[in-house]
């Protein structure tokens, strides 16, 4: 016969599987017949855009494409400097264990890398190095047992603080404006576009989140004098996603994914370049929710089968934020004190090492330089190793961290000894992940009566690993009637072969 208990529903939310594969897209461009033959490629770059993301039963689907930008020496009489953009589409299925349809799935597409190979004057073949860092979350909804309406049921109870799903949500935000260039600048065409988004904010209120960043975009163009020139800007990113019982306290993680980008030159306004991104943000809400949980129970004259099943659950999240700055002065004889265009940067994070209240890291800052030459222009790598040191509270060896890199601003200037001034600021934001499993009683029913003990009293000694609650379970007394007979006020009272007295359970 089943025994009346009050439950407690809860969304408890875990991670069944993290992930991170390489992959190569390939492709093969055309030059348009109205630019001239390539002679020689400078520099190639491209902006990664994920439109869809799929779950499926023990694997992943994403397509998405690469805005991908080559610059090149013309084989023409003046050699002059041009460029073709080229949308580089892909669709990859990634092996991921133990997922399924019903499943919450976040992914982070890096460009690690981009080649470029001259086929003949009028096709190039480009190849780019994508990494997917895959993260498969399951949110189930668990009915836990916190009460046992029976009137002599001994249990056995632990309370534990668990980071518990509120919900997901998310809305598509568009980023939307135009660049002013110089208005002696006649656009002939876009070279070289980045794009990142900086300045991450959030807001909780009842029942909403309102989520804020900025688009920063550099634009290199060619005017139609041959003239190469820049321009930058940031673009603010607003949206507002509805999400039923969350208020200020909870907890919120925000990802930002660009869908789409266009840039091209304003048909309206001269001088100007219009530029719009569509961009999904979505917001993972928890909260810190104590429960009980029953490890263990028995009746004194009932006898009561039940089941346990295992969980696995998130105890808490925390998170630091802390910068990293980079001050280098860099010697590269190639650019040898002529103007710098561009520098891009890509940040890679080569070993971790977690200690005692602390996360040492050791990377790699890799810089990309578009400058002018005596020939026109020309691009060159360079690398800076670093270290940096996260203090953080409570992580230790055995830790599970996340790490998330941003660039919160960098800044070349070429010194007057022709040297580079490399000023580099890094957001790092580390993530401290406690799991535990759990125990949770599950079924709970009452069999036939229970034979009671003819005697009123059993004297017992005490052996290795006893503790009050199994020599209580054992005999059909309660914890709190042998603590009474034998005058025990602590269970550390217990010593091995210590007599004590457990009377017949009497309620």
């Amino acid at each position: 016969m089943s025994i009346e208990t009050n439950r407690e529903n809860i969304c408890i939310n875990h991670i069944i599987n993290q992930k991170k594969e390489a992959f190569i897209v390939k492709g093969d461009c055309v030059i348009p017949d109205i630019k001239p033959d390539i002679l020689k490629e400078i520099n190639t770059s491209g902006i990664v855009c994920v439109y869809r993301k799929e779950i499926l039963e023990g694997k992943v689907k994403i397509d998405g494409n690469i805005n991908t930008y080559t610059i090149y020496l013309a084989d023409d009489e003046n050699n002059n400097i041009r460029s073709i953009n080229f949308n580089l589409d892909f669709s990859q299925v990634i092996a991921v264990d133990r997922t399924m349809p019903d499943m919450d799935v976040k992914v982070d597409i890096k460009l690690k890398n981009i080649e470029c190979k001259i086929l003949n004057e009028r096709k190039i073949s480009i190849t780019a190095f994508l990494e997917a860092d895959i993260k498969v979350i399951s949110n189930e909804n668990v009915d836990i047992i916190d009460e046992v309406k029976l009137a002599d049921i001994q249990t056995l109870e632990d309370n534990l603080k668990i980071s518990s799903s509120v919900g997901t949500g998310s809305v598509r935000a568009y980023a939307k404006d135009t660049l002013i260039i110089d208005t002696i600048d006649n656009l002939a065409e876009i070279m070289k576009t980045e794009a990142n988004i900086i300045n991450k904010d959030i807001k909780l209120s009842y029942n909403k989140v309102l989520a804020k960043a900025d688009l920063e975009i550099k634009i290199l163009y060619l005017t139609d004098d041959n003239r190469i020139n820049s321009v930058e800007g940031k673009i603010p990113i607003m949206g507002f996603i509805d999400m039923p019982d969350i208020s200020e306290e909870n907890i919120c993680e925000t990802n930002y994914e660009i869908k789409n980008i266009v840039i091209k030159p304003n048909a309206v306004e001269e001088h100007s370049i219009y530029v719009e991104a569509e961009i999904e943000i979505t917001c993972d809400v928890y909260k810190q929710k104590e429960i009980k949980v029953i490890q263990d129970m028995y009746s004194p004259k009932t006898n009561i089968s039940f089941t346990k099943k295992q969980l696995q659950v998130v105890e808490n999240k925390e998170s630091v934020r802390n910068i990293c700055n980079i001050r280098e002065n860099q010697q590269v004889p190639e650019i040898n004190g002529n103007k710098i265009y561009d520098a891009s940067v890509n940040i890679e994070i080569e070993k971790q090492t977690l200690l005692n209240d602390k996360v040492m890291y050791e990377g790699e800052i890799e810089i990309t330089y578009i400058f002018s030459t005596d020939n026109g222009l020309e691009s060159k790598r360079t690398r800076i190793p670093f270290s940096f040191e996260q203090d953080f509270q409570g992580v230790n060896k055995q830790s599970n961290i996340e790490t998330k890199v941003e660039i919160e601003n960098q800044e070349f200037i070429v010194s007057s000894d022709e040297n580079i001034d490399v000023k580099i600021d890094i957001l790092f934001t580390t993530f401290l992940i406690r799991n535990a499993n759990i125990n949770v009683i599950d079924d709970i029913n009452e069999e036939e009566n229970k034979n009671q003990a003819t005697s009123s009293l059993v004297i017992y000694f005490v052996k290795n690993g006893d503790t009050l609650w199994k020599i209580a379970k054992k005999f059909s007394s309660t914890v709190n009637e042998i603590e009474k007979v034998n005058g025990i006020q602590n269970e550390n009272e217990l010593e091995f072969g210590k007599q004590i007295f457990i009377p017949r359970y009497n309620g």
